[in-house]
Order: structure tokens, then C-alpha cells, then sequence
């Protein structure tokens, strides 16, 4: 039974000083228990993301096999190994793990057994036809699925999955992860195109723990994948970079928060991750790039931000992929900035944990911000560092909308609140924590 919502209000606050280090990436903390589920041997992690998303990604590979145990606060996992996999005796419940869902997913369609996918009313409403369709070609059975190939959705997976050259028909890490991860077990070779590069981390951690993988660059943006099937992965030790999106909240409310000075520790600076430092940067943004260095395969570095007079911008469609998770902050931003700033092609926001789009544009709404969405563009008036605030954000139980609009509080002329904050807790329970301890105001 879902908890009751909880209502959560974002106070203007003083300066934000002092230093955080955010949770750890979440994309590869998913990756670091399938990984260690699909290895030979003991798979250390540290830094893990210990929210709910990450957490139901563990228990799924559990139930596939694993087992998984902590040694202090690292995370072990010693796994089966491909095409070793058990049948789960029940069905794998993901909440709201988008991700988690959609790489395992990938990961079940490659072995020769059955397992339902279900989660949450959120991960309901979110689409799957994009990731079945390529499995079918690779010989994975729907059972059962909902209306328009969403959860609870019921495979079975096969023992020989059929090797594909797949184009992705977006930019898309997961669809794109899925289709490497069924074809793991193909006694081939799985090649996937896309025509926009998304983010590699799949890629990167195939090669971390023992594959062959190839990355080439295809066109002017893309990049062709090609997996031989059938390696012995081995056990490895992860360290987690910082989640650049989880860090972004901390980033922007130190940068529109007058007088604030506040250091980001770790942050992953994966080139394919970090649109949103590059479109702040742009804007005029006072970050300091500090002491970069290289952990667990990931370029990462410590930020220095200190509040600064934004500008609006024209944010490229093809900067979408290297930032999806972080437009809804980057609208708080641009609602603090000078003159307008017009972020293009957020069609993908429509099939996030919501209609990410238009819950941004209603919260922006409640907080007197005037904008407009012409298609799938989102064009935003800033007002100079006036921004009224004084509404109630509806979250739709998605966590990216609750952080953002509680960070536009900080800075408001009257508080700001978000109807639940439960959710946070999917990819940042310690947010609030962290932004209280760097000076923020909640009640």
C-alpha cells in the first residue's frame, strides 16, 4: 500500500555555503548490480545509490540469482554468469525504476526463462513497446502486457538470442543497453546504431568487466556499438561516480540563491553527461572546475558554484540526450535568468516518470513564471532573480519535478511547495538532509 502523500515546502533561504557530496550515479549503480549479477566471481561497489530505484534493481537480481550482501558500506554481488540465470518465483516489482526495469528487460530476454515486470502507477503509464519491439527480433516471447506494450508485461526469454544490427530510432541509453544486454547470450554478434549518441555507460562497463565491445563513430553525432556474444564477464570493483543530475539541484540553488558558495564533490564529467553544466556555463554561471581526476572508468571532477546573474539561452535540441534528466532544474534556472531562455525538442519529456513537460510548465505556472510550450519546446521568461513562487508544484510521483521545484524556493520571494515528497527518495533520500545542511529552509 503506497504511503499518504506528504507535503513538503521550500523556504527562502539565507546563503548557501559549505560542501556536499550528492548520492552516487544512478544510471551505473543500476548497471553495477546487473553487471555483478552477470559475472563470474565477487563484484565490490562502492558508492552506490542506495534509493528505491537502485534498490529494486538489487532484489530483482536476487531473485534471478544473485546474491548480495554488504561489507560496510560496499555492496557485494556475486552472480551466476550469462546464460545461468533462474527462473524468479515471483514477479520482479521495480516501483518506479524506469531504467531498472527497461535494462532487465534486456537482460531476462537473453536467458531462456519467464519473469513478470511490473512497478508502481507511474512506471505503469510509461512506455515499453520501444525496448520489446527489438527484443522480438532477437527471439523474445510477450505473453502478456498491458494496452500499448506497457507493465505488468510477461517475456519469455530464449536461450539463443538471434544477433541483430538494430537502429535506434531515438537516443536512447536504455533501449540501446537492453538489446547489449540480450545479446550478451547470442552466440553472434549484436550491433546497435544510433544517429545521436546517448550515454555510454553500458558500453564502458562491458568493456570494464572483460567483453568485446567495439564503439564506433557513425555520421556526424552517432555511434555504432558492436558486442561478440558470449564472453565470461568477470567480477570487478565499481566505484560510483556522483549522479550529475542528482548534483544538479544543489549546482542550481547555489547559483540563484544570492551570496552562495557551495563545492559539489565528485561529480561525474562523462562528456555525454554534462549538457546542463554546459548550457549554465553558458548562461553565465559561476562553476569552477576542480580537481579532475578518474573513478570507477569515469572522468569526474569537484564544482565549485557561486551565485551569479543568469542570461536565457537557446538550448539545442541536440544537447537533449547529454541532459534529459536535468531540463526540469534548468527551467528553475532560466526562471531566475535575465531575457528568455528557449529549450528545444523535449519531446522525450512527455514519457518520463511523467508528462515531465507539462507537469515543469504547471509548476512553473503556480510559481507565477511566465513561459510557453510551442510543440515540444519550452520557452522560459526569466524574471531577473524576481521570481514570485507562493504555489503548490504537483509532482505526479515524480521525483526530478519535487526536487527542482523545492530548489525554486530557496530563491522565491514566497515559499514553494511540492504536494509529496516521498518519491524523492527514488533517487536522492538524502536531499534534504544535504540542502539543510548547505543553509536551505524547509517546513
Amino acid at each position: 500500500m503506497a504511503p499518504a502523500a506528504a507535503a513538503l515546502r521550500a523556504e527562502p533561504s539565507g546563503p548557501l555555503r559549505g560542501r556536499i557530496r550528492p548520492p552516487g550515479d544512478k544510471s551505473i549503480s543500476h548497471r553495477s548490480m546487473i553487471f555483478g549479477l552477470l559475472s563470474v566471481g565477487e563484484t565490490r561497489v562502492d558508492g552506490l545509490l542506495e534509493g528505491d530505484d537502485v534498490l529494486r534493481t538489487a532484489e530483482a537480481c536476487r531473485a534471478l540469482g544473485a546474491t548480495i550482501g554488504r561489507d560496510g558500506s560496499s555492496w557485494l554481488v556475486r552472480g551466476t554468469g550469462i546464460g545461468s540465470l533462474l527462473a524468479p518465483r515471483r514477479t520482479l516489482d521495480f516501483g518506479n525504476a524506469g531504467t531498472g526495469s527497461r535494462l532487465m528487460l534486456g537482460v531476462v530476454g537473453g536467458h531462456p526463462i519467464q519473469a513478470r515486470f511490473d512497478g508502481d502507477a507511474s512506471l505503469r503509464k510509461r512506455p515499453m513497446r520501444r525496448i520489446l519491439d527489438p527484443l522480438a527480433l532477437m527471439g523474445v516471447t510477450v505473453l502478456e502486457q498491458a494496452e500499448g506494450g506497457r507493465c505488468p508485461i510477461l517475456i519469455q526469454g530464449t536461450a539463443e538470442p538471434t544477433p541483430i544490427e538494430y537502429r535506434t530510432p531515438v537516443a536512447s541509453a536504455q533501449i540501446k543497453s537492453a538489446i547489449l544486454f540480450a545479446g550478451l547470450n547470442s552466440p553472434g554478434r549484436t550491433t546497435v546504431i544510433e544517429t545521436e549518441a546517448s550515454r555510454d555507460h553500458t558500453e564502458k562497463m562491458l568493456a570494464f568487466f572483460g567483453a568485446d565491445v567495439t564503439v564506433e563513430l557513425f555520421g556526424e553525432a552517432g555511434r555504432k556499438v558492436t558486442l561478440q556474444g558470449r564472453p565470461e564477464l568477470c567480477a570487478s570493483h565499481v566505484v560510483v561516480p556522483v549522479d550529475p543530475s542528482s548534483a544538479a539541484f544543489a549546482i542550481v540553488a547555489a547559483l540563484i540563491v544570492p551570496k552562495s558558495d557551495v563545492v559539489v564533490e565528485g561529480v561525474m564529467m562523462n562528456p555525454l553527461r554534462i549538457g546542463l553544466i554546459t548550457t549554465l556555463l553558458e548562461m553565465g554561471a559561476s562553476i569552477e572546475i576542480l580537481d579532475r581526476r578518474v573513478e570507477g572508468g569515469e572522468d569526474v571532477a569537484d564544482l565549485r558554484v557561486r551565485a551569479s546573474a543568469l542570461t536565457g539561452v537557446d538550448v539545442p535540441a541536440a544537447r537533449a540526450p547529454s541532459m534529459i534528466d536535468e531540463y526540469p532544474i534548468l527551467a528553475v534556472a532560466a526562471a531566475f535568468a535575465t531575457g528568455t531562455t528557449r529549450m528545444r525538442g523535449l519531446h522525450e519529456l512527455r514519457v518520463k516518470e511523467s508528462d515531465r513537460l507539462a507537469a515543469v510548465a504547471a509548476g512553473l505556472a503556480e510559481a507565477g513564471v511566465r513561459h510557453v510550450v510551442e510543440g515540444d519546446d519550452l520557452l522560459v521568461e526569466g524574471g531577473s532573480g524576481d521570481v514570485r513562487g507562493g504555489g503548490v508544484a504537483v509532482t505526479h510521483l515524480d521525483h526530478r519535478i519535487a526536487m527542482s521545484f523545492l530548489c525554486l524556493g530557496f530563491a522565491s520571494q514566497k515559499p514553494m511547495a511540492i504536494d509529496d515528497e516521498h518519491m524523492i527518495a527514488t533517487s536522492y533520500p538524502g536531499f534534504k538532509a544535504d540542502m539543510t545542511r548547505l543553509g536551505a529552509r524547509f517546513a
